[in-house]
């Protein structure tokens, strides 16, 4: 399953395949809406509406699978493998990492749907009497499937499946990496290349999607504000401006600037959400809270295979449900290479929870508070003209609702600073991600390089700009459903490949278990020399000479040998490190990989009791040299070992691999 990294992952560099296939695709389609912008808007249209009938089935049970499959995955015992090798340890505290699933959550489209979403559901439900007290319960149940545990899932899934294959086997950070188990190398072949170009058309129409409703959102903000016209032109100036400004951001590196900008953004959108609760009607709006919550995970199980197929047809299930199906697993390389990126070291249980519950709850927390606001001002203050705007024009439904709160001047004008800084943000983290998805030769900490982020920037601004010319949000809906449908097979695809891959590790520890003839591990010198040997905390020096004198000896005699029995032999010294390494090939079934690894540790205090201040500082660390195969460090010390014994464990952990193999063959 591994594949050791080589010095060309040092260069990084456009990856010409997916980078073509993509950008072409991407480019044509652009050029064709805003050349025929009302033949493409009805095209597009015409398409979704087949998209719904014929494949809304498939969409639905698709997004369901996903989900139960992390969940399962995350409750069996392969809950307990690390994304990443078995010694790595988490880079940030769980309040940080929290924090960032958090910062997950938020985005532009939070502000466009909280409460034109559910006055549509209630004033236009696919079931029932509309305009109901029934019919908004039912809507709000619709507001939190369409925002809850399933589109989590397949982030998690996403985010599940590039952090394992990239932090724990050294395969590309790329979505062609989980198609390994299945075919090999060969995910750097014409396949590879495909799976990784469809999943960048999906991104970037998902997060053109994004765009397209935060500009119309930021388009209305600005009108009621400043009396900017609410036209096409304006908001293709919008998407430029906002766009440009990502871009700066991006290829000028200004992580921290937009990083203490992201932190007050977030503590202003909690603010707002907390002024809306409390300037409002607060029982009213937690009594609904915990309903909503109720009545959610009560239909969960009914509405997650609910298609309408014994209702009169209509095109509700395709503009909704299938529609946000489709616009999450668009968002899933994107969201997904996020979460990836900051959980190395996390089991795959508690990484699988905490993306699934800790932005659920801010997400369900806002939806149901603004969502039964806006309710509330329909059914109980006679406000009609709020529930007939979500349907006529549901970029202003937000700003209308706001109206009827004090200081309400004040507080549309930081929700427009606040959706501003989201769009800035979510687009140059898209640019980011788009341009680490096709490129190579970067390995999984490094992004791709500046000029992909300034043109996938550009293609973005070009889908957008051409989807809201050819029918607004109808078109940004349908392109959406349309370049995710490819997607989600080979989503599919890497569901069964990951499953294989814990088939394959669970295996594998087994036969590690694997019962074999003891090995003397005494060390030269008998006990006495044992005993001193278990007490000492060797320098960093002495490590690096046993490496260089007696580790390294022991594996080039050890590859000779290997050599002579006509197997493919790597021996990789990298001093650079402090490692040095063997890896034995088995034609198409896993190479066996034998690593040792000089690494530091700090002394425990009752070591350093006989040292004097200065030199208790300077010994304050010793050093190991310790054994990684594959799967990660064996947690074990070879220091004090002779070449004899090295060779015999090397022995050791070789036929355990055989073992291995005949396992899984």
């Amino acid at each position: 399953m591994s594949v050791p990294i080589t010095p060309e992952t040092s260069s990084i560099r456009m990856n010409p395949p997916v980078f073509y296939f993509a950008a072409v695709f991407i480019l044509i389609f652009g050029l064709v809406v805003i050349s025929m912008p009302q033949a493409a808007g009805e095209w597009l249209l015409a398409a979704q509406n087949w998209a719904a009938n014929t494949v809304g089935w498939y969409y639905m049970l698709a997004m369901t699978l996903y989900l139960i499959f992390v969940v399962v995955t995350a409750l069996s015992g392969y809950g307990k493998i690390k994304l990443g090798a078995d010694h790595d340890e988490p880079e940030f505290s769980y309040l940080s990492w929290a924090g960032m699933l958090f910062a997950a959550g938020i985005s532009i489209t939070l502000f466009f749907f909280c409460v034109s979403e559910p006055l549509t559901h209630m004033l236009a439900p696919p079931q029932g009497p509309a305009g109901t007290s029934e019919a908004a319960r039912q809507g709000m149940q619709l507001l939190f499937l369409h925002w809850g545990l399933h589109g989590w899932g397949v982030f998690a899934f996403v985010g599940m499946a590039l952090a394992y294959f990239a932090y724990r086997h050294n395969l590309p950070l790329a979505l062609r990496s989980a198609l390994y188990p299945l075919i090999g190398k060969r995910i750097n072949g014409p396949i590879g290349y495909a799976v990784d170009g469809f999943g960048i058309i999906a991104t970037v129409f998902g997060l053109g999607a994004d765009m397209g409703f935060g500009v119309l959102h930021l388009n209305s903000g600005l009108d009621y504000l400043f009396g900017l016209p609410h036209t096409q032109w304006v908001q293709v100036g919008l998407i430029t401006l906002m766009m440009g400004a990502a871009i700066l951001v991006a290829i000028a590196g200004v992580d921290k600037g937009v990083r203490v900008m992201s932190d007050i953004n977030m503590l202003l959108a909690c603010a707002l959400l907390l002024f809306v609760l409390f300037a409002g009607p607060t029982q009213h709006l937690l009594n609904t809270l915990v309903q909503n919550i109720g009545d959610y995970l009560g239909a969960l199980p009914t509405k997650s295979f609910d298609v309408y197929a014994y209702d009169k047809p209509s095109d509700w299930l395709g503009g909704w449900t299938v529609f946000y199906w489709a616009w999450w697993i668009a968002w899933s390389p994107f969201v997904g290479l996020f979460i990836a990126r900051i959980s190395r070291g996390r089991t795959i249980r508690e990484f699988v929870f905490g993306v699934l519950l800790i932005p659920l709850g801010f997400t369900l927390a806002w939806m149901s508070i603004f969502g039964n606001s806006a309710i509330d001002q329909v059914l109980n203050h006679g406000m009609v003209a709020l529930g007939q705007s979500a349907i006529d024009d549901p970029s202003r439904t937000l700003y209308l609702l706001l109206e009827t709160y004090p200081w309400s001047r004040t507080v549309i004008a930081v929700t427009v600073f606040i959706s501003f800084v989201f769009f800035v943000t979510s687009a140059d983290s898209g640019t980011v991600v788009l341009s680490t998805l096709s490129a190579r030769g970067n390995n999984a900490d490094e992004d791709g390089p500046k000029w992909l982020r300034v043109f996938w920037g550009a293609m973005t601004a070009l889908v957008t700009s051409a989807l809201l010319f050819s029918g607004s949000i109808d078109a940004l809906k349908s392109a959406v459903v349309l370049t995710s449908l490819p997607f989600s097979l080979i989503l599919l695809l890497m569901m069964w490949g990951l499953h294989k891959a814990f088939y394959l590790e669970s295996q594998k520890q087994i036969a590690q278990m694997h019962s074999l003839a003891p090995v003397s591990h005494s060390r030269r010198g008998g006990w006495r020399q044992r005993l001193s040997q278990a007490v000492h905390f060797p320098s960093r020096d002495e490590v690096y000479r046993f490496m260089d004198t007696t580790v390294r000896p022991a594996i080039e005699e050890v590859s000779a040998v290997f050599l002579e029995k006509g197997l493919n032999v790597v021996t990789q010294p990298d001093p650079a490190n402090d490692n040095v390494s063997l890896e034995i090939g088995h034609g198409d079934e896993h190479p066996f990989i034998y690593q040792v690894q000089m690494r530091g540790y700090f002394t425990p205090s009752f070591a350093r009791g006989g040292f004097g201040k200065k030199e208790q500082l300077r010994n304050r660390r010793y050093y190991r040299a310790e054994v990684h195969l594959a799967e990660g460090s064996q947690d074990y010390d070879l220091t004090g070992y002779t070449k004899e014994q090295i060779i015999n464990d090397i022995l050791d952990q070789y036929e355990r691999h055989m073992q291995f193999l005949h396992l899984v063959r």
